[in-house]
Formats: C-alpha cells, sequence, structure tokens
C-alpha cells in the first residue's frame, strides 16, 4: 500500500469541487483503483494458484467448490471496507494533506493488532517475552501516529 498510494494521490486534485482538467476526484479514485485491483486479481490469483509460496497447488475450480458462500462473502467484505476505508483517507488528504492522511489510515494496523491479541488470544500460551514485545510495538506504533499527527500542527 505505501508504493500506489503515491501514484493515486498524486493523480488526484485536492480541489474536490471543481476538479482540474485530467485530475481524479477521490471517488472517481478509488473506482479506477478498484477495476486495476479486479484485473490484477486473474493475473496474481493465476500466478500463486500455480506457483504457491507453501502448500499444494490450485485451480480456480477448487477455489470455487472449496470455499463456501460465506467464506467468498466474507472475502467481498473484506474489500469493500478496504475500499471504503481507503475512500475516506483519500478524502481526507483535502485538509490533512497525503502523507499524513496516509499515516493515519495506517491505524488499521494498530486495530487489527488489538482484535488479534484481546478478542481472538492469538498470543494465548506465548512466553512472556512476547507480550513485553507487544507492548512494544503498541506503544512505538502509537508514538509514531502521534508524530505524525504533530507533523500538521
Amino acid at each position: 500500500m505505501g508504493f500506489f498510494y503515491r501514484f493515486v494521490a498524486n493523480s488526484m486534485t485536492l480541489n474536490f469541487i471543481t476538479p482540474e482538467a485530467g485530475k481524479l476526484t477521490p471517488y472517481s479514485a478509488v473506482l479506477v483503483f478498484s477495476i486495476g485491483l479486479f484485473i490484477s486479481n486473474f493475473l496474481w490469483n493465476t500466478f500463486f494458484m500455480y506457483k504457491p509460496v507453501d502448500g499444494n497447488k490450485s485451480t480456480y475450480a477448487g477455489f470455487v467448490q472449496n470455499g463456501t458462500l460465506k467464506l467468498h462473502l466474507i472475502g467481498l467484505a473484506g474489500g469493500l471496507i478496504f475500499n471504503i476505508g481507503f475512500l475516506f483517507s483519500l478524502i481526507a488528504s483535502d485538509k490533512a494533506g497525503p502523507a499524513i492522511s496516509y499515516g493515519l489510515g495506517q491505524g488499521s494496523t494498530m486495530i487489527g493488532a488489538a482484535w488479534g491479541i484481546f478478542v481472538f488470544k492469538e498470543f494465548k500460551g506465548a512466553p512472556p517475552s512476547i507480550s513485553r514485545y507487544l507492548a512494544i510495538m503498541f506503544i512505538t506504533f502509537i508514538i509514531g501516529l502521534g508524530l505524525i499527527i504533530a507533523a500538521k500542527l
């Protein structure tokens, strides 16, 4: 995400009311980005189905047959949630600027980590040193977000 955000931000105008000719608004940028994701998934999915990093080869027929409707809907919901968050991040870049908007959007990483640790108990039974590392991760991440916010002030 850190790679493509710059290109999407450069393709947009920060004047969302009367955009410059040839520039995208946040809504059109997310639409074009979504179309690109959809098309590129056929390339990347095909590659990793036949050359998996781990496990056995797969096919599209296996993907459809082995996945339940619920799992496919969860995947679609994840993409929808990502795109809504991405859209809000692009809209916020009008007031905060692209760099700060992107940085604040990365707070979602912290939400995901908190769910994994506190809700799903992913580190239950881990050695005590892991708890210290997780605490350091939370503290440094929050300090980093605070510094990003302070950079705008």
